[in-house]
């Protein structure tokens, strides 16, 4: 019995099917049961930085009460403290480029990062510093409760109250660094900022979804005695 042609289409499915088999057939075990836990007392206690390749900050706005216009943002650091082993005593501060705003239309772009909105070329940086942490319900399974900071856009600074869930702490199976994951979301006034432009065709209450993971640095070696 002949078989059927191979169609360009059979042959690319085929071939994702393929590298599909071989990277599951190469990924370490300890990639495909890595899992983290919720428990606070295991994460150690230190410094860590933010994950520069896996991490969002994305706000969202009522646009004409026809859908929530979404801005991204593609720049941004962060650096969190965690002296003890409880999210009550961990301490974060964060710094958006504002200038990374991205709304998938370049003329929106210009618009909102122009001078009658953010402003960018005067006010460079969005910035937000934990003040303190309530802790609340946790969410399936996970610690959760309310993290309140000082957020400064636009050169104005006022308070802001996220609610944030622990995702979890391990060690990264691919790095093995010590790393913790975190989901937030908030909303705030804009107009508490100076933002009114556009109201109320744009709405004032701006939407805030954030996802980041931390990583711990490796200690550096001790040098090496100078040679004598």
């Amino acid at each position: 019995m002949s078989r059927p042609p191979a169609t360009p289409g059979r042959r690319a499915l085929c071939a994702a099917l393929a590298a599909s088999c071989l990277l599951l057939a190469c990924t370490p075990l300890r990639v495909v049961t890595h899992s983290v836990s919720p428990v606070e007392a295991s994460v150690p206690a230190g410094h860590y930085t933010l994950d520069a390749h896996h991490w969002s900050v994305v706000f969202d706005v009522d646009h004409l009460h026809y859908t929530r216009f979404v801005m991204r943002f593609d720049r941004a650091s962060a650096q969190l403290d965690w002296p003890a082993h409880a999210l009550e005593n961990a301490k974060v501060a964060a710094v958006i480029d504002a200038a990374s705003l991205d709304t998938n239309v370049p003329l929106l772009d210009r618009m909102v990062k122009g001078s009658q909105m953010l402003d960018v070329e005067r006010y460079a940086q969005i910035r937000f510093a934990s003040t303190r942490f309530e802790r609340s319900a946790d969410v399936d399974g996970k610690p959760a409760g309310k993290l309140t900071g000082d957020l400064t856009i636009h050169g104005v600074t006022q308070p802001v109250t996220l609610d944030v869930v622990f995702n979890g702490y391990a060690p990264n199976p691919l790095t093995k660094q010590p790393t913790l994951g975190f989901a937030a979301t908030g909303r705030f006034s804009r107009a508490k900022f100076g933002l009114t432009t556009w109201y109320p065709a744009v709405g004032d209450e701006i939407d805030v979804r954030i996802q980041a993971e931390f990583e711990q640095a490796q200690p550096l070696a001790p040098r090496a005695p100078a040679a004598q």
